[in-house]
């Protein structure tokens, strides 16, 4: 990507919002300003980048939004429709080039888009159209859907943000907090969708994953005070950081335990622990600051072998108490398992098997396969490799259980005319 590709994805979102700040409108307005982008992106290899690209792009956005809210005047001459959509010129709020004083229109336009009448779903996309800059074919691409499947949802994402009359400006004290835990969560789930790919032919798939990190930055500068915001990022520097080393070189899935270490992000590494250390002394830590601090020990630990599960263990106790998430315990399992013996997390796991929210998950039979391996009990543990390659959705997964399955096959007698077959 080049220059000047990197600062239209970096301005979009301010432009947008401060588009939709001056004039209202999301919805035509986010046309508008994909219009200017592309105008920008033709004309400035050409001629050069405008001294403030910001006022540049918002002048064309406006101009096109005016142009494309006549139009629809045109269409539309029942004076209410005309009340309700005046022209640019009409309106009375300060000039959209000029920024505004006690707020940034990004972090509106970040809490816009996480609207509580919004779905995850959506706003996951709008978040990523609007406020990433993404195409609605990339978008597509990464939640892999169809492009169509992928406009309707932003199409009726913008249209019920407009139908609820949210106005343009950060919510009320009373509704900040709830609508920042939206957002963070909104980033954390296209950061693990990326990093993670819960389907396909990849193990993870960078553009999302990037993205995620990118807007995690931003919202960390726009709310320095927030120790979840920097909680967030470090969590996703500190994980991100072993993505080198996940895979071969034939995409095959490489646990972290025998990952090449000399290959993790020695710089993401240090600034997520910078963050997570300068959180975490400021209170009570919030979830995604302990999960920093798990994923801080991994990272940190020279070797597989040294790295220190009791601390592990106990840092998933405190996440539990907090949470009921079925995967916070399933990996609390693992680390009791790693740091008292496998039995103990074998224990743990039997309390779990009744949760409807796992009994449908590969990963639960894979911890199971990989503590029952441990215990010795090779038969049951080639069963439930079996079972998790069976359930795992992303080929990378199916690919690596399987193997652990046929690593665990009794050898076969010379002449046996059925030899026991590994799982397709």
């Amino acid at each position: 990507m080049g220059a000047s590709e990197d600062l239209l994805r970096e301005l979009a979102p301010q432009v947008l919002g401060a588009v939709v700040r001056r004039y209202g409108h999301f919805d035509l307005a986010e046309d508008a300003v994909q219009e200017a982008l592309l105008a920008a992106a033709t004309q400035w290899p050409r001629d050069g980048v405008p001294d403030d690209p910001r006022a540049w792009l918002v002048t064309v956005a406006a101009r096109r939004l005016t142009d494309l809210l006549r139009a629809e005047q045109a269409r539309r001459r029942r004076e209410d429709t005309v009340a309700a959509r005046a022209l640019p010129d009409d309106w009375l709020s300060p000039p959209a080039d000029r920024p505004p004083e006690a707020s940034d229109d990004t972090l509106v336009l970040l809490f816009m888009c996480c609207h509580p009448s919004l779905s995850p779903p959506s706003q996951l996309a709008l978040t990523l159209r609007a406020v990433g800059g993404l195409t609605t074919a990339e978008i597509a691409r990464a939640f892999m859907v169809s492009e169509a499947t992928m406009t309707r949802r932003i199409t009726r994402a913008k249209q019920r943000v407009k139908d609820s009359g949210v106005p343009f400006r950060l919510p009320g004290a009373a509704e900040r907090a709830e609508r920042t835990r939206a957002v963070l969560h909104t980033l954390y789930l296209i950061f693990n969708e990326g990093y993670a790919s819960t389907s396909g032919p990849d193990l993870h798939r960078a553009e999302p994953a990037a993205e995620a990190i990118r807007l995690a930055r931003m919202l960390h500068r726009l709310l320095p005070g927030d120790a979840e915001a920097a909680g967030l990022l470090a969590l996703m520097l500190l994980t991100d950081a072993r993505r080198p080393a996940r895979t071969g070189r034939d995409g095959a899935l490489i646990p972290m335990a025998e990952q090449d270490r000399t290959l993790w992000n020695a710089a993401f590494i240090a600034e997520g622990v910078e963050l997570v250390t300068a959180a975490l002394s400021r209170g009570t830590p919030g979830p995604y600051q302990l999960q920093a601090a798990i994923a801080a020990l991994h990272d940190e630990a020279p070797t597989a072998a040294e790295t220190d599960w009791p601390q592990i263990a106990a840092l998933y106790e405190l996440l539990l108490r907090g949470s009921a998430n079925p995967m916070i315990a399933l990996n609390h399992a693992v680390a009791v398992a790693m740091a008292r013996g496998p039995r103990a997390g074998l224990d743990l796991l039997e309390e779990l098997a009744g949760d409807e929210r796992l009994s449908g998950d590969h990963r639960l039979y894979a911890v199971r396969a990989h503590l029952l391996e441990m215990s010795g009990e090779h038969a049951g543990a080639l069963a439930a490799y079996q079972e998790a390659a069976r359930r795992a959705m992303s080929l990378p997964q199916q690919r690596y259980l399987n193997a652990k399955a046929a690593g665990l096959e009794p050898d076969v007698p010379e002449g046996d005319p059925d030899p026991p077959q590994p799982v397709a």
